[in-house]
């Protein structure tokens, strides 16, 4: 109706405020502005009034002789009087200026006045310019009343009050808006529900200059609607108290409705049925959902099958019952909205011994942990249970397709279907199938195709076990490619402190013999061949030293009780929330001589162990205690000697270790976890730490009780090196230019002579004969030590007259950080140089963080190298 008002100007009526004849309407004036002549005899009166006042003013002109001025006066006073009194009340509202009407489409006006909906249109101050009849009767206006607009007609009633506010916001913000709204109280009638629709009108949205107004009686259509939804409360009320269960799932497999009997049997709160809040998986036992999800049907076909299933409880036990499953497919063949479930609770085990053998066999076939199914000739799959529907399923393709060799990948399925074969001639001893299953991603299986002995096997010929591999196999290859790894780590780590100084001889050698003989000498290129070959085997070392890391214990001596301490936080963000903590430390403990990275690396691995070991919760405990040498007996520990020790325990309240493996727990890659939730290394890097420590660990676990893991560790004596053990986290400073000198070529007119005293510490005496030889002959004085203590020796001796040490990291007894912290104990600033076979981050960790860092010349280096990275380190 508001569009058929829009559509015209204006619609001509009687004046305002006033109800005539049959139509009982209000007129809309033009409002917009029409031109003053648009009704007859409005110009004539301005004149007729014009020529009026100019006679009367004429006349006392005229006939007043003396006094016509006075009268004059007095005249336009009278008339200024008037003038002031008209406008102040026309300011009170008591005088009202009518612009013109404009005589609209009688048409347009006559379906508006008969239009069944209240229909009304104001000023943006508010003024009604319009209202059809329907209004008129809606807000009970009389004739001769004013009419008064739709928020005064509706003030009594709260609910509409607040409704109108709504829609009188949107029109001043230029918007169209619709309300329902329940009024009472008009002409006693009984409460009605009425619709508010507002629609500004104007060119500019934001500054209307009309407001339209709709009201239209809906109560009719509420009481159906609110019939309509006590008929469906009836029905859900039928369904929530039916003698069987109903539930319904949507596409992606969350429960959208469940009947109170449903409800009751599996002890779920209705409450949290439809919002999410429960899953398919959640009602149904195992893999029984998988079945669910196989159910295929036709373009636009309904389908219901018969499955017998476990549901599952609140609690966790189960309910055996026959599911009437029912699913429909939209015309594109996708899954319908939802899926609908019919369950009936089997009766009496006791009283139906046939029903009770039914659900015996079906728990054992849904529950078994093998994939079973059986197949016709064709390979055309009947019967499946949860795990095949599950682990299979997806690998087919389409649900529609339930051939069993859809689940294999082309390349495999003719091992397969000659297997079916086999077993739909009654042969028996068929080799299992090894295939690539069907589907995105690289998945295996084996196949058991097994026979079927009845006469009749058309339908049902043979049964296929399935067992999916591909952990297996990703196991496999983790292991051999580890093996692999570590090996080509031990090999590294192993020999390459040798190899380098081997290739750190022949390029010093070579050196020596490139400076004997000139670029003209036949030997020359032979010699250049031999250096070339070496700088090649010193790069394929160095690559394989980064790729193995390897790492030396670096032991110091601490108090197990403070090092625990620390550990403690990190330790209870590892086990969670569900398992307790306690950790008590023994009185006095004895120090022991450890790596404390490593030790920590115990700890952790141990307390992960335990965590795994309590899903439900519990309790780790770490103990601390000294056990002297004739407590050791009561342990019974095998192969660990009489002896003072600290004792560690790892004690925890889990599943336990069976007896039969608790002999191979420290095996590396053995593990007792699902596949993918562990490597297998864990204890056996455990075990490694400890012994390579000197100490021992051993283990006692009772099923269903718990493990407690002891570890022996021995008890430290005092000695004058104890603080050689001190544990700094640093890095080892890179050569003096910011590359290693090995990699870095050096010009063949530098200057490489230099002076001073330079202390060699190697433990090969060849290599630091050679490497003497080489400082010597480029005017340097050296000093050569087969060790560290040897060139502490021989520090003291010089009586500070050393100015650089070159010295390598691994030796023996003492090793390079150590004999670094000693001679900076003795002379701070003295310079120093280290050389190794190894990689830098093998002992960056134990360099000392204060003073200057010592330059790295990594093995092997040529003479040149050498003598640069000693000139450069003296000249800073």
């Amino acid at each position: 109706m508001t569009e058929q008002l829009m559509s015209v100007p204006a619609i001509s009526k009687v004046p305002a405020g006033s109800v005539s004849g049959e139509s009982r309407g209000a007129e809309l004036g033009a409002a917009d502005g029409q031109p003053a002549g648009a009704e007859g005899g409005s110009i004539a009166m301005v004149l007729l009034v014009a020529v009026a006042l100019v006679a009367a003013l004429s006349a006392i002109m005229t006939f007043g002789g003396s006094n016509a001025e006075q009268y004059t006066i007095a005249f336009l006073a009278v008339l200024a009087s008037v003038g002031v009194f008209s406008l102040f009340a026309f300011a009170c509202g008591i005088l009202r200026l009518r612009a013109a009407a404009y005589h609209g489409n009688p048409l347009v006006k006559a379906v508006i006045d008969g239009a069944p909906d209240a229909v009304v249109v104001t000023a943006n101050d508010g003024r009604v310019l319009y209202a059809n009849p329907a209004y008129l009767d809606l807000i009970e206006a009389s004739g001769g009343q004013e009419i008064r607009p739709v928020e005064r007609a509706f003030m009594g009633d709260a609910d509409a009050s607040e409704a109108i506010y709504r829609l009188l916001r949107a029109a001043r913000e230029g918007r169209q808006l619709e309300e329902e709204v329940r009024v009472t109280g008009m002409k006693g009638r009984p409460a009605r529900w009425l619709r508010f629709r507002i629609r500004p009108l104007g060119g500019d949205k934001r500054a209307a200059r009309l407001t339209v107004w709709s009201l239209a009686d809906v109560t009719r259509e509420r009481e159906r609607q609110e019939n309509v939804f006590q008929e469906l409360q009836h029905a859900i009320d039928y369904l929530d108290h039916a003698p069987a269960g109903f539930f319904s799932v949507n596409h992606k497999g969350e429960v959208v409705y469940l009947n109170a009997t449903l409800a009751n049997w599996l002890d779920h709160d209705l409450a949290q049925v439809g919002s999410g809040g429960l899953k398919l998986g959640e009602i149904i036992a195992g893999d029984g959902a998988a079945l669910l999800t196989t159910l295929a049907a036709a373009p636009g076909e309904v389908k219901t099958e018969v499955l017998d299933l476990d549901l599952r409880t609140r609690s966790g036990g189960t309910v055996p019952v026959r599911v009437l499953h029912n699913v429909a497919y939209g015309g594109d063949g996708t899954p319908g909205a939802s899926r609908t479930l019919v369950l009936n609770r089997p009766r009496d085990d006791r009283s139906d011994p046939q029903r009770a053998a039914e659900i015996r066999f079906m728990r054992f076939f849904h529950h078994t942990p093998t994939a079973i199914a059986t197949i016709d000739k064709y390979g055309g799959v009947v019967r499946t249970n949860p795990l095949f529907a599950r682990l299979f399923h997806s690998a087919s393709g389409e649900a529609k397709d339930r051939s069993i060799l859809a689940t294999v990948a082309p390349r495999d399925r003719g091992a397969l279907e000659g297997a079916i074969r086999q077993a739909a001639l009654g042969k028996t001893d068929i080799a299992p199938v090894d295939a690539m299953l069907a589907g995105e991603g690289e998945r295996f299986g084996r196949f058991y195709v097994t026979a079927v002995e009845e006469e009749d096997r058309d339908q049902e010929s043979a049964i296929v076990y399935a067992l999916e591999t591909t952990a297996q196999r990703e196991l496999e290859n983790k292991v051999t490619q580890q093996q692999k790894m570590e090996l080509v780590g031990q090999l590294a780590g192993g020999i390459a402190h040798d190899f380098n100084n081997v290739l750190s001889a022949i390029m010093m050698a070579t050196d020596f013999l490139l400076n004997a003989h000139k670029p003209t000498d036949p030997s020359f290129g032979d010699i250049m061949q031999i250096k070339q070959n070496a700088n090649r085997a010193a790069s394929l070392v160095r690559h394989l030293l980064a790729f193995s890391r390897k790492q030396t214990l670096r032991p110091q001596v601490l108090d197990i009780g403070e090092a625990l301490s620390d550990l403690t936080m990190l330790l209870r963000r590892l086990i969670g929330e569900k398992v307790t903590l306690d950790v008590a430390h023994g009185r006095d403990l004895w120090p022991v001589k450890v790596d404390i990275s490593q030790f920590e690396q115990v700890i952790v691995n141990l307390a992960v162990n335990a965590r795994d070991a309590m899903p439900n919760g519990g309790r780790l405990t770490v103990r601390t205690s000294n056990v002297t040498a004739q407590e050791t007996m009561r342990f019974n520990a095998k192969g660990m000697p009489a002896a003072d020790y600290v004792l560690v325990e790892v004690a925890d309240t889990g599943v336990g270790i069976p007896p039969n493996i608790i002999e191979k727990i420290f095996e590396p890659f053995f593990s007792t976890k699902e596949v993918g939730k562990g490597t297998g290394l864990g204890l056996s890097t455990v075990y490694g730490i400890i012994k390579q420590t000197g100490g021992f660990v051993y283990v006692d676990s009772v099923e269903h009780k718990g493990t407690v893991f002891r570890i022996f560790l021995p008890r430290h004596v005092a000695s004058a090196q104890d603080g050689a053990a001190e544990r700094d986290d640093v890095a080892v400073a890179s050569s003096p230019t910011g590359a290693p000198a090995a990699d870095r070529k050096l010009p063949d007119s530098i200057d490489l002579t230099g002076q001073g005293t330079i202390l060699l510490v190697e433990d090969e005496e060849g290599l630091r004969q050679l490497n003497a030889r080489g400082l010597a002959s480029r005017g340097y004085t050296v000093l050569e030590a087969g060790n560290g203590i040897e060139a502490i020796e021989m520090l003291e001796k010089s009586d500070g007259e050393v100015d650089l040490v070159v010295s390598d990291v691994v030796m023996p007894e003492m090793d390079g950080p150590t004999l670094l912290r000693e001679l900076r104990r003795r002379n701070p600033s003295l310079k120093i140089i280290f050389v190794s076979g190894y990689a830098e981050d093998a002992f960056q960790k134990h360099m000392p963080t204060d003073g200057e860092q010592p330059a790295f010349l990594p093995k092997p280096f040529t003479l040149k190298q050498l003598v640069n990275a000693v000139k450069e380190t003296l000249a800073t």
